[in-house]
């Protein structure tokens, strides 16, 4: 039986790439009984007696999957984030690191639109990213229009399954456009009233740039918590985790319990405020989420 990868899903049809060929495939009549939704990135069994008429058999485990995007097996999360237009947001950049660590994706933090910004706007953007970069965190700045700092991205696509995710209006399109001219990927100018872009990304597809796997996706409308169980928030701050080994009590929350090595940190300036700020804003909304049934 044919394996293949799931590298665009539109309409009803699942199109696998299997040895360098794309086939158009449905899925099997019982997916749906047994609530089986193909998934863009999925490994599949398939078969088929032409290009265009085949039939997913059998998906593969995941190793992880996102909801919005509709993605799975992803390697890596691009986050990409205007410097301006919309303005940097590290409250919004925060929330999809809890959600990208949550589900064990390398994140890349990729600050767009440089050329925007005046010398003192530039180094408060630079600021925010050493702070990120002494997390752990790898972080690029780029401009589409002057092609500044694209090219140091394209080392990180290759052979990986990679998904460029952030809000709408933060150059997401213009990016892969720079990558890869030849996508001509529709882009949408900022909405003056609304401080935001249109959505211009219908689907989801993997496209192939610089010899990996690619996925421009819509732009997320919210970003909520879900899945994460309040235990696991702590994990999903690397420089928390750093010092968490250092706290009074095992499973520490970093929240009320005394002798926190996190808290010290925060109130050393050795962790940022607005760092623990979110934590505990994302700590109350998980706490105050309504049970799942």
């Amino acid at each position: 039986m044919p394996e293949g990868k799931i590298v665009k899903a539109l309409s009803g049809f699942y199109y696998v790439l299997s040895e360098g060929s794309v086939t158009q495939c449905r899925g099997r009549g019982n997916f749906r009984i047994n609530k089986i939704t193909p998934l863009v990135g999925d490994y599949v069994e398939f078969q088929a007696e032409n290009k265009t008429d085949g039939y997913i058999l059998k998906v593969c485990d995941r190793k992880n999957e996102l909801v919005r995007p509709p993605i799975a097996n992803v390697d890596q999360a691009i986050l990409v984030f205007s410097a301006s237009e919309p303005n940097f947001s590290p409250a919004l950049l925060d929330r999809f690191l809890v959600l990208v660590e949550s589900k064990e994706i390398e994140p890349l933090i990729c600050v767009t639109k440089m050329d925007l910004l005046t010398s003192d706007q530039t180094n408060k953007i630079e600021r925010f990213v050493k702070d990120y970069r002494s997390f752990g965190y790898e972080v690029l700045m780029t401009s589409s229009k002057t092609e500044h700092g694209v090219e140091e991205l394209t080392p990180y696509l290759r052979d990986k399954i990679s998904v460029f995710a952030g809000q709408s209006g933060v150059g997401k399109s213009s990016l892969l456009n720079a990558l890869k001219p030849e996508l001509e990927l529709k882009t949408a100018m900022i909405s003056s009233h609304l401080g935001r872009g249109k959505h211009t990304t219908r689907h989801v597809e993997l496209i192939d740039i610089e010899e990996g796997l690619v996925a421009d996706t819509p732009g997320f409308s919210s970003l909520e918590f879900s899945e994460l169980e309040i235990e696991e928030l702590p994990r999903c701050f690397p420089e928390m985790v750093e010092v968490s080994e250092d706290c009074k009590f095992r499973g520490c929350l970093h929240i009320n319990e005394p002798k926190c090595a996190v808290k010290a940190a925060v109130e050393a300036g050795e962790i940022p405020t607005y760092r623990y700020d979110h934590y505990l804003t994302f700590h109350k909304e998980i706490k105050d989420r309504k049970p799942r049934y």
